[in-house]
């Protein structure tokens, strides 16, 4: 397992393969849309979190590939086989009002609209219908991400997500 991102390095994608022999790998973005992380430069791969030029990234089928600056052969491309790919936090663009990226929901303390605590946010993932925060406190618990029915807030400064959910549930 990679060790914990330092802070302001925020995890967006993965390496997941090899593409050809000319140094290219297959791409596992976690950005919306998932082309977003071609975007960014540099990429902060591997334990030392070393900082890596993008020579060139495209759409191929339903992923993505892409090639480092001084990754020229399949060799090369294979250290960086199942590495993370981070991104400091002020590669992101800015948010409006009522508006976060995944990152800042994790951690967030999460209660009931009555204060009854249910845990901390430990990741936050995507599924077809709707995102899903998985929270961990006397069990884990996963609550959709839906604003308004389930979210009722999202408080930053408070560290604090309100929600209305069942406890039992």
């Amino acid at each position: 397992m990679e060790d914990q991102a330092p802070p302001g390095l925020l995890v967006v994608g993965r390496i997941s393969g090899l593409y050809g022999v000319r140094g290219w790998v297959k791409v596992f973005s976690e950005t919306e849309p998932r082309d977003n992380i071609l975007t960014y430069q540099p990429w902060y791969l591997g334990a030392g979190h070393k900082p890596r030029e993008l020579a060139a990234g495209r759409p191929h089928g339903k992923g993505l590939v892409a090639r480092l600056e001084a990754c020229e052969d399949r060799d090369q491309a294979a250290a960086l086989v199942g590495l993370e790919i981070r991104i400091r936090r002020d590669q992101l663009p800015r948010l409006g009002a009522d508006e976060f990226y995944w990152a800042d929901l994790v951690g967030l303390s999460v209660e009931t609209l009555d204060a009854r605590p249910l845990g901390r946010v430990d990741r936050v993932f995507a599924t077809a219908a709707n995102d899903v925060l998985v929270v961990n406190g006397d069990r884990e618990r996963w609550l959709p991400f839906l604003w308004d029915r389930v979210i009722k807030e999202v408080d930053l400064d408070l560290g604090r997500i309100r929600v209305d959910w069942d406890p039992e549930f």
